[in-house]
């Protein structure tokens, strides 16, 4: 089973691909949710036995694939665990415009929130995309970066050998 990481800074649409991939039958997990996280001094951080669990749950011998969505600072620790990590992003206005009108997340409204999410452009964002493996970019409807992730993270099928007459 291949283990994806979607990662990339609020606004960029990791829990809309989630859905897509889920509605898609894929396995998914958003680690936002559901005791993945624990808070050291001021700061979320993975829960590392939750996070391996997770990913062992998850057998090469597998077919498909687990993506996993989250942006922490100690994911770094679990890159090699993964087969891919996929950047989203998106330019500055369009996360501010999706922050600002998102009815699923309350994160990004207040303007101070909404500043600091912006700065971790120039602060986060660049350390994310030096691990990528793929960075989409998620002006394009959620549909077709889900198609680009998947012809990205899946394996391809060998092509089917026709007998020489």
């Amino acid at each position: 089973m291949r283990r994806v990481l979607i990662t990339g800074m609020s606004g960029v649409g990791k829990s809309s691909l989630l859905r897509e991939l889920a509605a898609r039958g894929y396995r998914t997990v958003d680690t936002d949710y559901g005791g993945y996280h624990r808070t050291v001094d001021g700061e979320t951080l993975w829960r590392p036995g939750r996070i391996d669990a997770l990913l062992d749950s998850a057998p090469e011998s597998q077919p498909g694939a687990l993506f996993v969505q989250g942006t922490t600072r100690n994911q770094t620790l679990f890159y090699p665990r993964f087969h891919h990590i996929v950047l989203l992003s998106a330019p500055a206005e369009v996360l501010e415009h999706r922050l600002t009108t998102r009815a699923t997340n309350s994160y990004g409204k207040d303007p101070a929130e909404l500043a600091e999410a912006l700065g971790y452009l120039d602060t986060v964002e660049p350390l994310l995309r030096e691990d990528a493996t793929l960075e989409v970019v998620t002006t394009v409807p959620v549909p077709r970066v889900a198609d680009i992730v998947l012809a990205h993270v899946l394996p391809k099928e060998p092509a089917a050998c026709s007998p020489r007459a």
